[in-house]
């Protein structure tokens, strides 16, 4: 556990200033291989896909930021979950949320399933159908809190207990909350899973994941996907994401505070049938997030009724940008159903709550009073 204050850690963790050099900022090792100083010696590194100083300095943030044992920077959010799940076997059974991110249940479903493992989804909402589901061949138990785009939340130390008692691991995706907001192996999680791309990098203009194991094995495991898979984060993406985290608390209270007004704008909106925030008090879990979370961040979803309404909505914003992801300094708003879950089948989408008018919005750092008025025009136009 660090001693220091989390804006502190930010701005310091693993971005010391050069040993060699001074260089205050970490440098961009671009290199693909190393010299080594004699056979089978080296100076740390020898080849890139295995370490890379730059990712190195990133992977120890990650770890330092999520209060984990190692850090691990891939290439994308789903070559993260994809080494998640790379030592899982034929016949082991893995445990998911069922409201989880398209894209992770396409891996799961259209890939992982084919090598003989078992994918079982569930409301992990409700901890009794946790522990219901668990059988004596399961592994892993991956849940996604808040989920996407419904922002259902599970209750993270409770199912880490049920998990841990028929000695299974939990993995966390905590892409929504970021580490400021939501500190999952602190909740008694093993695994912590980012998609960088997100609020880590926070400027919309790099593609990254990662993985914060607990364990020391965690780093033997992941270290060797890394080394075999070679889904790694290039040096220039690690610094995008090193550059990221050091204004990332600065960025999540900005977030948050504009986050809030605009739900509170939208929860007494006429047009608006359903409003997902659990910063609400009206928010059924409402009390579990403030327990869990350190915030409820910028994150929410609203149903207009239609796909119709929707789209004349994403029509009309000025501000909000209608494209996909979320976590970037620029607001921005998007049709799950044709986008981020366009995935699924309808039956799916059903099952999870993400209707034909449901939009996402990923509250930025601008003015909040112009966020609020670039909603209310376009709601008029619904």
């Amino acid at each position: 556990m660090s001693p220091y204050k989390y804006s502190t850690l930010a701005v310091h963790a693993g971005q010391y200033p050069d040993p060699r050099t001074g260089a205050v900022n970490v440098p961009v090792y671009l290199t693909s291989t190393f010299e080594l100083t004699g056979i089978g010696t080296d100076r740390g590194w020898d080849y890139s896909r295995a370490g890379n100083p730059t990712r190195d300095r990133l992977e120890e943030a990650l770890a330092a930021l999520e209060g984990g044992t190692s850090g691990h920077a891939f290439a994308s959010g789903m070559a993260a979950i994809s080494a998640l799940v790379a030592s899982l076997r034929a016949g082991d059974h893995l445990l998911c949320s069922q409201d989880v991110y398209a894209g992770t249940v396409r891996l799961f479903n259209q890939f992982v399933s084919h090598y003989g493992i078992e994918i079982e989804y569930v409301d992990t909402s409700k901890i009794e159908a946790v522990a219901a589901a668990i059988r004596p061949n399961t592994k892993l138990v991956h849940i996604e809190t808040p989920s996407n785009p419904t922002m259902v939340l599970s209750d993270i130390r409770a199912i880490s207990e049920i998990a841990h008692a028929r000695g299974v691991e939990m993995s966390v995706d905590n892409t929504f909350m970021s580490p400021v907001l939501q500190s999952p192996l602190a909740l008694g999680a093993d695994i912590v899973m980012h998609s960088t791309t997100k609020y880590l990098n926070g400027h919309s203009d790099g593609i990254g994941g990662a993985l914060i194991g607990s364990k020391p094995e965690h780093k033997d495991r992941f270290l060797l996907v890394q080394k075999s898979s070679g889904a790694i984060l290039s040096a220039f993406e690690c610094f995008l994401v090193l550059r990221g985290i050091k204004t990332m608390p600065l960025r999540i209270k900005q977030h948050e505070e504009n986050g809030r007004a605009v739900a509170e704008y939208l929860q007494t909106h006429p047009k608006v049938s359903r409003l997902n925030y659990p910063g609400l008090k009206s928010h059924p879990q409402y009390e579990l997030a403030v327990r869990q979370q350190k915030g409820f961040g910028s994150m929410l979803s609203l149903d207009l009724g239609s796909r119709a309404a929707a789209g004349r909505f994403l029509g009309a914003l000025k501000i909000f940008i209608n494209a996909e992801s979320l976590g970037g300094v620029e607001s921005l708003a998007s049709h799950s159903a044709t986008t981020t879950h366009a995935a699924l089948s309808d039956e799916e989408r059903a099952a999870a709550g993400i209707t034909e008018g449901l939009i996402r919005l990923s509250v930025g750092i601008e003015d909040k009073e112009d966020l609020i008025a670039d909603i209310e025009q376009a709601l008029k136009a619904v």
